[in-house]
């Protein structure tokens, strides 16, 4: 049976290389609509999550779910990658962060690829979902698996679709977000939309893989400018004493013309921070200087400085001195209510405020102790949001504002407060700042 046949009467296997953000969700509405799927990780601990315990290891995907897809025997989790062979539909779902230096690191890509090419047969089609620039698809991946003697669009299909996931976003899901796609070939393209189509209500196909590749680029780049605008004005303003919020919302009146973007504590999540310079790497290839993308991360790189300048400010005229001062920071995960913790400026505000002197505290919910992460190894556990744990502290600073906290309560036991959010909007306090 060849694959489009396959396709049309749901006779495929899927596997998902990557069980997290966006691997395990999508694995699941396959799953659900009773196509059989194997996740791949090479995290033991998600296969024991999934196949033994039967429960979900990110907080905004239900348990339920995976009982339910495991049960009926749709889904089971390895990292057992032999059984590539097994599958016809490889979706490739890891992430691509930046080294050191900014620059693209594509090593998780690129070992999911050898891996894939020493399993690769006849019949199979990959799709590559990690947010990239431009070529890798069918530059850097076609080159691999055109090593093992198969040809594509004809023995094998490759496509490019990217993730568009918004985690525990209560409008827009996997299945309802559209999904944009391109294959190196027109067959890879036309087999990879069927696919899709089984679990994603509306599915997009443009001419190309670099196509797709630039869309999840421009989708990214375009919130990050305006982020990085308003950060802008937030700094310029608070300088003239306007409040940048008030601005916001009254901009937003008009119904033509304007989107609101809000400033913040600085970028978190695995897109906006670093998606940019994927393609500000790219282009230098090509002997172009994306200036706004550079100019826009310096913003947004600069607002966890610009958060503790304000601090020190607001501490010098409340005579109070940051060093030795005791700080408790509201909120960990880089957007509230999710315990995702990547790139959050939480974490580098931890870091800026202890080299300033200050003893660092932390409450969320979502994240009661933080891990050994690739950047930071701070050993803190959430401290209990109580009435003489809030008083105790010099100053509190809201970071991400959960839907759990009581902003009221927090004000009526804090000896300052300082906002990035403007969740304090409607509440008095007489030694409240926004930052």
């Amino acid at each position: 049976m060849d694959l489009k046949t396959k396709i049309e009467k749901n006779k495929f296997v899927v596997g998902v290389i990557g069980l997290g953000y966006v691997g395990l969700p999508l694995a699941l509405e396959f799953a659900q609509k009773r196509i059989k799927v194997i996740g791949f990780d090479t995290d033991e601990s998600k296969s024991e999550f999934i196949n033994k315990r039967r429960i979900s290891y990110i907080k905004h995907i239900s348990s339920n779910k995976i009982r339910d897809c495991v049960e009926t025997g749709f889904f089971y989790a390895t990292n057992d990658f032999s059984r590539l062979k097994d599958v016809d539909i490889i979706i490739i779902c890891v992430p691509t962060p930046l080294n050191a230096n900014r620059e693209p690191d594509l090593s998780y890509v690129i070992n999911s690829a050898n891996i894939i090419a020493k399993y690769l047969r006849k019949g199979q089609l990959i799709s590559l979902e990690s947010t990239t620039y431009p070529g890798t698809t069918d530059e850097d991946l076609l080159q691999i698996f055109n090593k093992t003697g198969l040809k594509v669009g004809k023995d094998y299909y490759l496509v490019f679709s990217p993730e568009r996931e918004d985690p525990n976003n209560p409008t827009y899901t996997t299945a309802t977000i559209p999904k944009v796609l391109g294959g190196v070939t027109t067959k890879c393209t036309e087999l990879a939309v069927k696919v899709y189509e089984k679990v994603i209500n509306k599915v997009v196909p443009v001419s190309s893989t670099k196509a797709a590749e630039a869309t999840k680029l421009l989708e990214n780049i375009y919130r990050a400018v305006n982020i990085a605008l308003v950060n802008e004005l937030k700094m310029v303003f608070d300088r003239m004493g306007i409040d940048i919020w008030e601005v916001i919302e009254a901009a937003s009146t008009k119904p033509f013309g304007f989107t609101p973007f809000y400033p913040g504590p600085g970028l978190g999540g695995h897109c906006i921070p670093i998606d940019p310079f994927y393609l500000s790497w790219k282009a230098r290839e090509y002997e172009i200087s994306t200036k706004f993308i550079e100019l826009a991360g310096e913003i947004n790189t600069f607002m966890p400085h610009y958060v503790v300048e304000r601090i020190m400010h607001f501490m010098n005229i409340n005579n109070t001195c940051l060093k030795g001062s005791k700080i408790l920071i509201l909120g960990l995960s880089y957007k509230k209510d999710i315990e995702d913790l990547r790139e959050s400026p939480s974490l580098k505000l931890i870091e800026l405020l202890e080299k300033e002197g200050a003893i660092i505290d932390y409450n969320d919910e979502y994240t009661k102790e933080i891990p050994e992460l690739r950047k930071y190894k701070f050993k803190k556990k959430s401290v209990p949001l109580t009435a003489k744990n809030i008083a105790k502290y010099d100053l509190v600073l809201l970071s991400t504002d959960h839907s759990y906290y009581d902003y009221e309560f927090i004000a009526k036991h804090a000896k300052m407060i300082v906002d990035t959010r403007n969740a304090f909007k409607n509440i008095k306090h007489k030694k409240l700042y926004k930052a």
